[in-house]
């Protein structure tokens, strides 16, 4: 695959991955996080460490998930292996941060493993879909 097409995929998937987590974080859980995690948050976000964040993940699913499911043409890959890549990387920091931080929430590592889960299995499979149906 051609390096314009891989740029076009990743940043397919990136958008499609930005677009579910800023609704998830920025409407649908943000007074879960606030109200959690709120004695932890910094009042401003350090945007380099977010979209640095955001590039390395995508890059990770586009690797372990997004080209692996092209290859097989197959959006059933495509959604169980984004799904199971979302569950093992929030996992990481969930259950890390859950095991060495004072007043870590349980709420918030179960919530987040489960919104791991679905984000990355829902932008592989959007994704995906995009670029079977779309390019």
């Amino acid at each position: 695959m051609d390096m314009t097409t891989l740029l076009k995929h990743f940043l397919i998937t990136l958008v499609v991955f930005l677009a579910i987590d800023m609704l998830w974080l920025g409407v649908l859980a943000r007074g879960l996080y606030q109200n959690q995690l709120g004695f932890l948050m910094k009042e401003k976000v350090n945007w380099t460490a977010a979209i640095i964040f955001y590039m390395i993940f995508v890059a990770g699913l586009m690797f372990f998930v997004q080209q692996p499911a092209l290859a097989r043409d197959s959006l059933r890959y495509a959604l169980g292996a984004g799904a199971l890549f979302g569950l093992v990387t929030y996992a990481i920091y969930d259950l890390t941060s859950l095991s060495v931080t004072r007043d870590w929430p349980v709420l918030i590592t179960v919530v987040d493993l489960i919104w791991g889960t679905l984000l990355s299995a829902g932008t592989s499979g959007i994704s995906f879909w995009i670029i079977r149906n779309v390019l």
